[in-house]
């Protein structure tokens, strides 16, 4: 089969009917946006085929739109047979119809069955063979019950191209065996396979055909008598009614009476019409003199009419003729005050633009001036950064003021190191001896601990010298070379100690920040340097001498230009009008002079219409009025008794000639009833004596046992040579002979991504085992996500060319059946959809509108679908 047209109406997100037309003979693509509904028609295809319209399960409630509404999937499907149109509606009002040509062919149950053999004869379409649903591309995916059917179809499908005997083992046995089968079969059919003449089966053919001719002349011979036997039974019968004296002279009686009542209301029609032409001659009487006493009046009152309109329309013409003058008048002095108005405005523009010039020049000077300004400023600046910049490399820098204080600070740690361990000295004083005792002229402290690192002298006043010599290692040397690092530290930039080398960095910090503040003073007088300012300064005209002192100020000048603009705009507004009222003017002139024609035309058509009356009095016109309604109305009273008095003639004239018809009929059937039962006894007659009911039985069994004959030997020469076809080609087939198909049809596509490629088959699920590249053997299962999604697609792509070659075609349906191929392979893919649409329907559906822009095919598209009834089902 091939699908031609989808059609869904309140599926999911689809509340309003779309559909899909145009599916060619190969590939058919739909690429969209997600969230376009491509899955959704996807599982409507699949309800359609795989649930029935009076069910309700979780599938169908599920494509349920959330505003509800009954789901309906319309199909158009191509088969041998032709075209036909399938449908489904679930939930509510269900029903499932099939149409060819615009006729129902199925419904109901009947459309059910009939689908389900389109499914069967297709092996495998919505099952899942063929119609990949998204997200289940691999062919292992799906439930079990998926799965089983999927591998049903492929056994089916693999059984009906190799066959369905099992092979057997070779040799003698097999030769033997296939001797005999021939033998067998020769005694009844030929080499062709046709009947043997002279043998059982052609004799066997021969006796059930000559049997079947004879049963059914029989049979027929049979039907006869049993229709004359009844045909001459009921026309006894109604002979009988026909011919009973009382039934006939109620038919001649019921004829009389009708003739009488007949004639009756004929004469009594004829006398109406009498009555009637009266009643209309009156009614012209009094019709006529009604139109008389009409038109005299009309006329009349249009001849007054017609004299008060001559004089207003005069009126109005001197009227319209002096308004014209002034509006003549009033346009020249319009235009002669626009004249003078475009003169000022040329004037004050000549005196703006002057005012103009000279604005420019002050400009011109200003920007001249702020330049110069900037420039002298800018230059300043740069000769200030150039000076601070010189300053600021000299002394030390932040980084190596932070390393002179971190050498001091060693140092400091080193000596608080050597106190800590050192011998302490600590003097208490007698009062009045405080700074008794000196060291190298020193005064020490009392009650202070004084720490002894070497040998030390103490001066004691009045006493003399005191020298200690502490034990111990004294001084590691850590001080010392705390020291050392912090002299060739001061050394090497040139101070005498941390103090100065603060100061001195202190100052070039501060030239460093007089540096960048100059830079960026001088980046913000001068943002592209300045040679760019001496180029902006150069480009500047220098402006002439002022000769501008007699001119009236800009703003000045722009109010008079603006004055004068106001004025021309004014002046022009004022010739307009006056221009349109001129015409108005003449208008309503040109109009008064036709309504004055039209008046005087209408007052000379009364006078004639008026003279053209006869001239009567309206006494007289009264009284012939008052006779004439009178005459009227008698007429009319007449005229009404008759017609209620009046039978109805239609229902007389009936009632003859259904009496009359009545009495005609019975005479005819009379006469045919007659003739027919002559001729019936005559055949009852001569078919009785023949026996033919007790021949007919006979035939029946004869038959019955001939064709069981026939069809146990036809039985037995099939069963021979499908044995033989099978032993011949056991010969060739052993256990490959499932595969051997399907690798023919796959081995081309293989070839397309894996030149030389092969598959190992498993005989248990008739799937892909192994795939064997370039000399290594993977299982399919440890091949990526995405070799495995290309060979699936491959498989069934052959699997659809096998079921085309057997003349059962079903389509290909992929749903976003390539997610995990990379370029370069999709490519591939592309050339092996194309090589198999030659000879199967493909419908990719897709979301990858970029990737699958190069697969080509015929481009598909859902489209709104406009409906005149509400339902698909109705259409």
């Amino acid at each position: 089969m091939k699908l031609r047209r989808i059609a869904v109406n309140n599926l999911r997100r689809f509340t309003a009917p779309v559909e899909i037309t145009g599916l060619s003979e190969g590939l058919n693509v739909l690429a969209a946006p997600n969230e376009q509904g491509k899955s959704t028609l996807f599982d409507g295809l699949q309800a359609l085929f795989r649930f029935p319209h009076s069910g309700k399960p979780r599938e169908i409630t599920a494509l349920r739109p959330h505003a509800g509404g009954a789901p309906e999937v319309l199909v158009d499907i191509e088969t041998d047979e032709g075209v036909f149109t399938v449908a489904k509606r679930w939930i509510s009002k269900p029903r499932a119809t099939i149409h060819r040509d615009g006729h129902l062919i199925a419904q109901a149950d009947e459309a059910e069955a009939w689908i389900s053999r389109l499914s069967a004869a297709d092996a495998g379409g919505p099952s899942g063979l063929l119609w990949v649903r998204q997200g289940l591309t691999v062919l292992s995916d799906g439930t079990r019950k998926d799965q089983d059917l999927q591998r049903d179809a492929r056994r089916d499908l693999l059984s009906s191209v190799t066959g369905e005997v099992e092979a057997m083992t070779g040799g003698q046995r097999m030769d033997a065996a296939l001797k005999h089968c021939r033998a067998e079969l020769e005694n009844y059919a030929t080499a062709t396979g046709r009947p043997r003449t002279g043998g059982p089966w052609k004799t066997a053919q021969d006796r059930v055909e000559a049997l079947r001719t004879q049963h059914e002349e029989m049979a027929q011979t049979v039907a006869a008598l049993q229709d004359d036997l009844s045909a001459r039974k009921r026309a006894r019968t109604e002979l009988h009614d026909l011919t009973d004296p009382e039934t006939a002279e109620r038919r001649k009686s019921r004829l009389m009476e009708a003739t009488a009542a007949f004639a009756a209301a004929e004469r009594h029609a004829a006398r109406i019409d009498t009555l009637i032409r009266a009643v209309d001659t009156a009614q012209l009487q009094l019709d006529g003199l009604l139109t008389r006493k009409t038109a005299l009046a009309e006329a009349r009152a249009e001849q007054v009419e017609a004299t008060q309109q001559a004089q207003a329309a005069r009126d109005q013409r001197g009227t319209a003729d002096q308004t014209q003058a002034e509006a003549q008048a009033n346009t020249q002095t319009a235009r002669d005050t626009l004249t003078a108005a475009r003169a000022t405005l040329a004037e004050a523009e000549r005196a703006l633009q002057a005012a103009q010039n000279a604005e420019r020049a002050k400009d011109t000077s200003r920007q001249r001036a702020e330049l110069a300004d900037r420039l002298t400023k800018a230059e300043a600046l740069r000769d200030t950064a150039d000076t601070a910049r010189a300053a600021a490399t000299t002394g030390p820098t932040a980084e190596h003021l932070t390393d002179l204080e971190r050498k001091a600070a060693a140092l400091e740690q080193a000596r608080a190191l050597r106190d800590a361990s050192a011998a302490k000295l600590e003097i208490t004083y007698e009062p009045g001896r405080d700074g008794s005792i000196h060291r190298d002229g020193t005064a020490l402290p009392g009650a202070i601990p004084i720490p002894l690192i070497t040998s030390t002298d103490l001066q004691i006043d009045g006493i003399g010298n005191l020298r200690f010599a502490p034990g111990g290692k004294g001084d590691d040397g850590s001080v010392d070379a705390a020291q050392d690092a912090l002299d060739t530290a001061l050394r090497k930039l040139g101070v005498d100690d941390i103090a100065g080398a603060r100061a001195a960095a202190e100052t070039r910090a501060r030239a460093e920040r007089a540096v960048a503040e100059a830079s960026a003073a001088l980046k913000a007088h001068a943002p592209k340097g300045l040679d760019a300012l001496h180029d902006a300064l150069a480009a500047l005209p220098v402006p002439p001498e002022d000769s501008t002192t007699d001119l009236p100020p800009l703003e000045e000048a722009k109010e008079a230009r603006n004055a004068a603009e106001a004025f021309r705009i004014e002046a022009e507004t004022a010739l307009e009008t006056a221009r349109d009222r001129l015409d108005l003017a003449r208008t309503e002139a040109a109009r008064a002079q036709a309504a004055g024609q039209a008046a005087k035309d209408r007052l000379t058509r009364a006078d004639a219409a008026l003279s053209r009356i006869e001239p009567i009095s309206d006494a007289d016109l009264a009284t012939e009025l008052a006779q004439a309604e009178v005459a009227f109305a008698d007429a009319q009273t007449a005229c009404a008794k008759a017609k209620a008095e009046a039978p109805d003639l239609e229902s007389t004239r009936a009632a003859l000639t259904r009496a009359q018809s009545a009495e005609r009929a019975a005479e005819d059937n009379i006469a045919r009833l007659t003739v027919d039962l002559a001729r019936l006894d005559e055949r009852v007659r001569r078919n009785a004596e023949g026996a033919v009911e007790e021949r007919l039985e006979e035939l029946e069994q004869d038959l019955k046992a001939a064709e069981a004959s026939l069809a146990r030997m036809a039985r037995e020469v099939a069963v021979l040579q499908r044995l033989a076809a099978a032993l011949e080609a056991a010969r060739s087939a052993a256990r490959d002979r499932y595969f051997t198909p399907v690798a023919n049809a796959l081995r081309p596509l293989l070839h397309l991504l894996w030149p030389e490629a092969q598959l190992e088959w498993d005989d248990t699920d008739l799937l892909p085992r192994q795939l064997i590249r370039n000399g290594r053997e993977e299982t399919v299962d440890v091949l990526s996500g995405g070799t495995q999604e290309q060979l699936a697609l491959l498989v069934r792509l052959a699997f659809a060319r096998l079921l085309a070659q057997d003349g059962r075609a079903a389509p290909v349906i992929l749903d976003d059946a390539l997610v995990y191929t990379d370029d370069d392979r999709i490519e591939r893919m592309f050339d092996a959809l194309h090589r198999q649409a030659a000879d199967v329907q493909i419908i990719v559906l897709t979301c990858r509108q970029r990737a699958f822009r190069d697969l080509g095919g015929q481009q598909l598209s859902i489209r709104p679908l406009s409906l005149t009834s509400d339902s698909l089902l109705d259409v």
